[in-house]
């Protein structure tokens, strides 16, 4: 089965609602997306967003390097010998990780194919279906109380909370009125994208578990680089700490599983470099006994299936963060995971499940 033809499009879908953290505003969806071709007639399919203030990639970026890298070193190569062909998209180049992902996804695509499984139980066929949470985005107090209020209406009994953006005391005040709002059953993770330093992220967590606001997790409260004041978050609150940015590598993993530095890891495609390098992390954080979320950044439903096959997979994947797709004011994939509410569904048929994609 060898490589006969690797191509990139891009992809271009407005948002129906902006999208607005403490690092950035999104509202496009952008990405790269990858067709690879085998000389058996099998195509597999890969996406990469631009996320310049976390990846660090750029479409240019991402386009360039698997055209002028990726393309000239994989085709001809068969994928009977991957174990190579996914060691030398790690050694060939430095970072990238999001273009890594692309090609890694249509790989495993094809792989999966060959073997006639469905791409998550090629990986260990853990379940079928996830439940996914949905975002708030940062805004004010009334505004993300009212956000809040209309997605839990919806169905989605999970919301992810963003913060970190303004003083402590405005996110406070964000908490208190979407908790006001949507009572007590659903679910509050708060996701601060490293706007926190240690002493003032203790502090306000500290504060909202005195007001019983009943958090289930914070996600990257301070800087990315900053393990000892990570670790120094975990160790004096009673909420639990999860480490997004500051792992993209099994190598970062073992630093922040080795030195306790948070209670949970969430692991993205686009920050991991692909399938091939997020299997080594979870596999890590569950011999060390912690329990790891995929997330994604905002893709389409191309990329977003590759991520939820794996999640699928795996039994140490406990939570579920892909609800780009239905922020999103079209579709441009045919086939590949479904939503009913929060509830998806993985394909049963053979790789990703994908049949086609719009290509512009």
């Amino acid at each position: 089965m060898n490589i006969v033809h690797l191509e990139t499009f891009r992809v271009s879908v407005p948002l129906h609602t902006p999208f607005k953290t403490a690092l950035r505003t999104v509202h496009t969806a952008e990405a790269i997306g990858v067709r690879m071709v085998c000389d058996n007639g099998i195509t597999g399919w890969g996406e990469a967003p631009p996320t310049l203030v976390i990846t660090g990639d750029s479409l240019k970026s991402i386009e360039s390097v698997i055209l002028d890298v990726y393309k000239p070193a994989l085709v001809g190569r068969s994928l009977l010998n991957h174990e190579s062909i996914f060691q030398d998209i790690h050694k060939l180049l430095v970072g990238n990780h999001s273009a890594k992902a692309a090609v890694d996804m249509a790989i495993y695509d094809c792989l999966s194919q060959h073997s006639r499984l469905p791409l998550y139980q090629y990986l260990g066929g853990y379940r079928n279906t996830l439940e996914t949470d949905y975002t708030v985005s940062v805004n004010s107090p009334a505004e993300m109380a009212e956000d809040a209020l209309l997605y839990s209406m919806q169905g989605f009994d999970v919301l992810k909370i963003k913060v970190g953006k303004d003083e402590i005391g405005t996110d406070i005040k964000r908490i208190q009125a979407i908790r006001q709002v949507i009572g007590d059953s659903v679910k509050i993770r708060l996701d601060a994208n490293q706007g926190w330093e240690a002493k003032a992220a203790v502090r306000a967590i500290r504060i909202m578990e005195d007001l019983d606001l009943n958090i289930e997790l914070v996600e990257q409260p301070v800087p990315a680089h900053d393990l000892e004041g990570l670790k120094k978050v975990t160790d004096n609150v009673d909420t639990l700490i999860m480490a997004d940015e500051s792992v993209f590598s099994p190598q970062q993993a073992f630093q922040v599983l080795k030195t306790r530095s948070a209670d949970l890891i969430n692991i993205k495609l686009m920050k991991a470099g692909g399938i091939y390098q997020a299997q080594k992390i979870n596999a890590l954080a569950e011999i060390c006994g912690v329990e790891c979320m995929v997330g994604s950044m905002i893709e389409t439903r191309l990329g977003i299936t590759a991520a939820a096959h794996f999640a699928a997979s795996k039994k140490n994947i406990t939570r579920f963060d892909f609800d780009a797709p239905l922020m999103l004011s079209d579709d441009i994939v045919t086939g590949g995971i479904q939503y009913n509410g929060r509830t998806i569904t993985i394909p049963d048929s053979p790789g990703l499940g994908i049949k086609s994609v719009q290509i512009h």
